[in-house]
Parts: C-alpha cells; structure tokens; sequence
C-alpha cells in the first residue's frame, strides 16, 4: 500500500510514440506518481477540505476559474473572460488586465485545429501546448489547420468554423467510449471551402502570413490507459463527496476512470487531496 499527500494540480501527460496509450502522471505538490500503471488497482482519493489558491496561495474555502481565490479571479488576466472567448480580447483597446502577461500569453502563435473526442469539433491552442490540449480534451483525432499569429487571431478563425462544426466536447459521450474513427482531412478540405471567404477576409486584414493555412499536416491518433469504458457516467465531486475509492479502470482527458464512477481532476486544482493505492 502506498500513500500520497498534497497539493493538486492537473495530471501531467506524456504522447508516446508508436500510437501507445498516453503516460499519465498525477501531479501532488512536488510529487508526480505514475497513474498509467495503477490501472486494475484499487485507489482511495480524500479531500482534507483545505484549498489554496494557484496564484497568491492563500487558503480559501471556494475555488474560481479553475483554482484561484476571488480576488485573484477578478484581476489576473488568465481569469479574464478573454481567454475562454479569445475573440473577445481587448488588450488594442488598452483595458487588459495584465497587458505584458497577455504579451506573453495571447501574443503567439497559436494553433487553430480540429479533434475527434465526441464528435468533430474545432479548437484553438498555444503552439508549445500541443499536444497536451488535444490529450486534456480526450481527442481520439486530432488535426492542425491553421497557425496564426495571436490568440485573438485564433479565436476570429474559431468563430468562423463554430458556424459549420462544434466548439466543444460533450464529456459524458467522451467517457462512454472510443468515438468513430473520422476522415479528418476530407472534413477539412470542406471546412476550408465553405469558410473559404470568410478567410480571405481575415487574411486581407492581418496579412496572409498571420493567418496560415496548414495543408500538410499528418491527423495525430491518440489512445489511451483504459480497460474499461463505463456503462453509465456518474461523476463525482469533492465538494459533495470527500472521500472516493475504486478500482481504476482508465485515465481519460483529466478523468479518472473507476468502477464506481467518474472525477474530472483538472475541476479540483489547488485541492489538498491524499491518494492511497492498495
């Protein structure tokens, strides 16, 4: 029996090579243990109801934006509704909250893809983040189309293909199972023609090389550590139950998979969780 404590922050994920099941690492404090190999092993998870916050580390009772205390939710830019909806940045209209972080952040190249998690869906993403999005989102498939210059850049593409294909990824269908394999390069082929005009004016406005086609990319497969896909999804909650235990049939996206139901980790960073492995 082994026994784990501290701070939790979302699984680390490592793509191998020769299409084998993505290596997941659970991320407690300064501690990162396996998960990969404790699959078919019984594994007890309790919240010791202490939560800090991502930025200032403070101790709070409520988490916001995915693990920060309110105040540091209402001032930091990563917290802004901005980078949920990038095509809405204001950073040109001089209101960022935290303009030489979103230099930093928004002001890259980004990457405009579609993936096969639940269904075909359109994303965006950080260039240096690939492909640990795509494995985050449970993407079976997973395709880049375009390389823009900016964040914002990558959201105005987004919203022209959120007319045609999904933004997002429904979770409960992602976790009951492996979707149909899909002809990704024949959907983008269509994509780009449809979106065609729509594209071209962009382009027209911040220069052809700021917003790239990708014509000669590979759709990256992706599988992962799962024996067994459930035949209902109950999920489970911290906040509602502190204490989960069974036996983990799979790790999918930042879901835990185990015979008793379901945990999104990635929903409970900054928790103080002890993880016992029998």
């Amino acid at each position: 029996m082994s026994e784990f404590h501290g701070q939790l922050s979302k699984m680390a994920v490592t793509l191998p090579e020769n299409n084998n099941p993505v290596d997941y690492q659970m991320v407690l404090g300064e501690q990162r243990i396996a998960m990969t190999p404790l699959i078919g092993r019984k594994i007890h998870l309790k919240f010791a109801g202490e939560i800090h916050c991502l930025a200032c580390d403070r101790r709070i009772k409520k988490s916001y934006s995915g693990g920060y205390c309110f105040p540091c939710s209402q001032k930091l830019a990563q917290c802004d509704l901005c980078i949920m909806k990038p095509e809405t940045c204001h950073y040109d209209a001089g209101t960022c909250r935290e303009p030489e972080w979103g230099e930093t952040f928004c002001m890259q190249d980004h990457i405009v893809y579609l993936a096969n998690s639940s269904g075909i869906k359109v994303g965006i993403t950080r260039i240096n983040q690939i492909p640990t999005r795509w494995i985050d989102q449970g993407a079976s498939q997973a395709l880049p189309i375009f390389r823009v210059k900016s964040r914002y850049q990558s959201g105005l593409v987004e919203v022209i293909f959120k007319n045609h294909v999904s933004d997002r990824t429904d979770w409960r269908k992602m976790l009951k199972g492996k979707p149909e394999n899909i002809d990704m390069l024949a959907i983008r082929d269509q994509l780009m023609i449809e979106c065609r005009e729509d594209i071209m004016s962009l382009q027209q406005r911040f220069g052809e090389q700021a917003i790239l086609p990708l014509s000669d990319q590979e759709v990256v497969t992706i599988s992962y550590p799962i024996e067994h896909y459930p035949d209902k999804v109950k999920s489970f909650n911290f906040d509602k139950t502190p204490e989960i235990s069974g036996v983990l049939h799979g790790i999918k996206g930042q879901y835990l998979i185990f015979d008793t139901g379901v945990i999104n980790l990635r929903k409970f960073t900054g928790y103080n969780i002890t993880m016992v492995v029998e």
